[in-house]
């Protein structure tokens, strides 16, 4: 299952999964502005991965 996932594929995953770690951090550290701006990440940067995953395929097609 996870031959599928290219290196750009897990790439993606780790940094949405460091921003929402980070942004836990910082929620419960007491900054929760910093906290919800940096949770803000995590689906732009799952989208973009997205985004590129859909350009390649219609390059590929």
């Amino acid at each position: 299952m996870f031959k599928k996932f290219t290196i750009a594929d897990k790439l993606f995953f780790v940094s949405a999964f460091l921003s929402l770690i980070y942004s836990e951090i910082l929620f419960f550290d007491g900054n929760t502005n910093q906290a919800i701006f940096i949770g803000l990440w995590v689906p732009s940067i799952l989208a973009f991965g997205i985004y590129l995953k859909l350009l390649n395929k219609n390059k590929n097609d």
